[in-house]
């Protein structure tokens, strides 16, 4: 099997306007990863996004997904929506069933599944996402945080190989904000990618595997989060912060509180490495 789910091969997307929203990109997602992709308001997310799974076409370039050139045939765009599920910023895009369970079991009915089988699959998809209690209610009637989780349950029930989320956290107070990661946390398996964009430099550093900074269609930086966001160039030129770890860790290693190379990955293991290093000097 290919170790890539996702490969973009010099990938240029131009708008029939001429503004050009992608250039050159190259870049692949490894299976079983999450992905944080950052980048100011037009860096070209959203287009990237769309071309995931065939809603858009390179102008230049190919896209392959799972070592295979996507095709925009009918059954192929079909299927490849099936493995590649997207939950847009605005959820109102998505929902339009008169009420939660017929918006969640619309995709795999599509797809053929009946009887028990599809019963089981929308319920799956509510336990998940802790939708169950408003499976009966209508859409617009529930908050932006219900709105969004009603939305990730219509993905779920798809069963994508890949979950591609455009600013998941966006409207939501921070209870909700971190509710919702904690979903992300449990939809996330070794046999599931998921790539999702966010302004959040705490969030992508905590909770990624991978961060790429996009400015202006064009790739800054991609990698390990400890890594990007010591690259002082592509933080300046996508006006983008240090995260609080890594600001905090390393001006704890110039005081000489900590040492090391290593950068701890949340707030939560720099804090114990801190009580750590009291303990350590209180004996001495």
């Amino acid at each position: 099997m290919n170790e890539h789910i996702v490969s973009f091969e010099n990938v240029s997307y131009v708008y029939s306007d001429g503004t050009v929203a992608l250039n050159d990109l190259s870049f692949s997602f490894e299976y079983g990863k999450k992905i944080a992709l950052i980048g100011n308001n037009g860096a070209g997310k959203s287009t990237l996004f769309l071309l995931l799974n065939g809603i858009l076409k390179p102008t230049k370039g190919t896209i392959y997904y799972k070592g295979s050139p996507l095709s925009y045939g009918r059954k192929a765009l079909q299927k490849l929506r099936q493995e590649v599920g997207i939950v847009f910023q605005n959820p109102d895009t998505q929902l339009f069933s008169s009420s939660v369970y017929e918006d969640v079991k619309f995709g795999p009915r599509n797809l053929g599944l009946k009887g028990e089988a599809l019963t089981a699959t929308v319920q799956h998809a509510l336990e998940e996402t802790e939708t169950v209690e408003l499976q009966e209610k209508p859409p617009h009637f529930l908050s932006v945080g219900q709105k969004k989780r009603a939305a990730i349950a219509g993905i779920i029930a798809m069963k994508p190989d890949l979950m591609v989320f455009d600013e998941p956290t966006a409207g939501l107070d921070p209870y909700y904000a971190k509710h919702m990661m904690t979903l992300l946390h449990t939809l996330h398996h070794n046999e599931r990618t998921i790539l999702l964009s966010t302004h959040n430099v705490d969030l992508a550093y905590e909770w990624a595997d991978d961060v790429i900074i996009l400015h202006n269609g064009t790739i800054l930086a991609n990698g390990a989060p400890a890594v990007v966001f010591q690259n002082e160039e592509a933080l300046r030129r996508s006006h983008l912060e240090k995260p609080f770890v890594v600001e905090t860790f390393d001006r704890l290693r110039e005081s000489q509180i900590l040492s090391g190379n290593i950068y701890p990955k949340s707030k939560d293991e720099l804090y114990s490495w801190i009580a750590t290093r009291k303990q350590t000097a209180s004996i001495y």
